[in-house]
């Protein structure tokens, strides 16, 4: 394990008033600080013993979605109010470093994280094709402390990617652990015709010691979240390509081995752009709630609930109505939602801001 104790020193950041006295927001990364040019792509869990872990891509050099990136993490052991230093989880030289999908296992408190390699010189159009040795690699790395370090990142790519494979991405969102005690984490990649472009979960039976590639569902889909419902199917909500600038939705009842074709939601409109859907609450209390950029521009991001499994989604509330994207929501204590998003003013990308509400608040 990589020692960071140097790293724990707790931070107090600046407290943004939200658009309502119930709604509260952090800055959790901010571009330009602590030698990161742009800081991107946040995926966040609540560990067992209540921290919350937010990861984020550390751009060292430039916004691009290729160069020197490496993986970070902040945690949080109040409810998100406060956040650590950054640690760094993975830091492979002038590699990219990214796309972090975290799972916590209940049984032993273990943090599993998944994430992609490649090498940083290469862009994703030079990798689309499958050109030799320009390829997406796939790795997992843990924790056993709560986040405080982590394992050697392990090449896993031979379990989990299939040869005729070009393009590969793990999350970036949260995975689950499904009743029976397997860890899912949602995915997707391109086939080496370019143009098709697919999701796709793997999931692990022997508590992350080995992966193993599920289904795939597709095409024009890719960046998916994944959620348990109620009868112990799984649904599958992606991001779409084939227009109407809708979210793609399938089902699996086989524990994600294999996947109904996709069906557009009307209801969650997108601007092509990665989303987070998770299950909030127990029993009569359980619904769904989804986040995204709730407009046909990366703008307005948005949080909806579903008392219905995800027929329907009968409430919504702006988080905020600027610039927005990438986003991941997650169960708080007290019948809070947090939700770990990219946010921006005059520009998308300008920081990485934690939002927390009570559930009652989507209600009012």
């Amino acid at each position: 394990m990589r020692s960071m104790n140097h790293l724990v020193l707790w931070l107090l950041p600046v407290l943004l008033p939200g658009a309502d006295p119930h709604l509260t927001s952090a800055e959790v990364f901010t571009s330009g600080q602590d030698g990161y040019h742009t800081y991107r792509i946040p995926a966040i869990i609540q560990s067992a013993k209540g921290t919350l872990l937010a990861f984020c891509e550390g751009r060292k050099d430039s916004r691009r979605d290729w160069g020197n990136i490496d993986l970070l993490v902040k945690r949080s052991r109040d409810g998100g109010r406060t956040w650590s230093q950054a640690i760094t989880v993975a830091d492979l030289g002038a590699d990219t470093i990214g796309n972090p999908a975290p799972v916590v296992d209940r049984r032993n408190g273990t943090v599993w994280l998944l994430l992609t390699r490649n090498p940083g010189d290469v862009r994703e159009k030079q990798i689309l094709p499958g050109l030799s040795g320009m390829t997406r690699t796939v790795w997992v790395t843990h924790s056993q402390d709560d986040g405080l370090t982590w394992a050697p990142p392990l090449d896993i790519t031979a379990s989990v990617k299939l040869p005729d494979w070009s393009w590969y991405a793990t999350g970036p969102v949260n995975g689950i652990q499904l009743r029976t005690g397997r860890l899912l984490i949602p995915c997707d990649h391109n086939r080496l015709d370019a143009t098709r472009r697919y999701s796709h979960v793997v999931y692990s039976d022997d508590g992350g010691k080995t992966w193993k590639l599920g289904g795939s569902a597709g095409p024009d889909c890719n960046e998916s979240t994944v959620v348990e419902l109620r009868d112990g199917s799984l649904m599958l909500n992606m991001r779409n390509y084939a227009g109407k600038n809708r979210r793609a939705v399938s089902i699996s009842r086989d524990g994600g081995l294999t996947w109904t074709d996709p069906v557009l939601d009307d209801a969650l409109i997108e601007p092509v752009c990665q989303a987070s859907l998770i299950a909030f609450g127990k029993g009569r209390r359980r619904v769904l709630l989804f986040s995204n950029p709730a407009s046909t521009e990366r703008v307005n991001m948005t949080v909806r609930l579903s008392r219905d499994e995800g027929k329907s989604w009968s409430v919504s509330k702006t988080i905020h109505a600027g610039p927005s994207a990438y986003s991941n929501l997650v169960e708080l204590k007290g019948n809070t939602v947090g939700l770990l998003y990219e946010r921006g003013d005059a520009d998308r990308y300008e920081r990485i801001t934690f939002a927390r509400f009570p559930i009652q608040w989507l209600n009012q």
